[in-house]
């Protein structure tokens, strides 16, 4: 059972790596996607399912929670406010728009999350401060299944 820590520790490893659209390898490239998967086959083992192609506009395409049913079948939701290092957030980018984002939440305060580890478009990985900007787009937050 992976601890915070070590969730932390695995992710922070990725910090540095190339932003590369659908990609999940270490140091070589990834999206935000690709972060999580990497973190979770390092510390939980394979990956509980193949993910498909998608492109970068999928969400504003689809309008289909997508990620967010994923992350329901595979991983344990969470209250928001709940959040404590090593949980995962998801993000809808715009109001109204299927979640399209995910992030590993690095630091909290009360439950709060106040910085994330994630990649995103134009970017390497990056721990960054979880401002207003993110939080108003906070769709959901989830726990590792062996996290609990």
């Amino acid at each position: 059972m992976p601890s915070e820590q070590e969730i932390i520790e695995e992710a922070r490893k990725w910090i540095g790596t190339p932003y590369q659209h659908q990609a999940s390898c270490l140091q070589a490239g990834c999206d935000c996607l690709g972060l999580v998967r990497g973190v979770w086959r390092e510390l939980i083992g394979g990956e509980p399912e193949l993910v498909p192609p998608y492109t970068p506009n999928w969400a504003e395409h689809s309008r289909h929670e997508t990620l967010q049913d994923a992350a329901r079948r595979h991983l344990t939701e969470i209250p928001i406010g709940n959040t404590r290092p090593g949980d995962l957030l998801l993000f809808r980018m715009a109001l109204g728009a299927p979640a399209k984002h995910i992030a590993i939440v690095s630091e909290t305060d009360g439950g709060r999350p106040t910085r994330i580890i994630h990649a995103y478009w134009g970017r390497s990985v990056v721990e960054t401060y979880v401002g207003n900007w993110w939080m108003r787009r906070i769709a959901s937050a989830f726990r590792f299944p062996e996290n609990q």
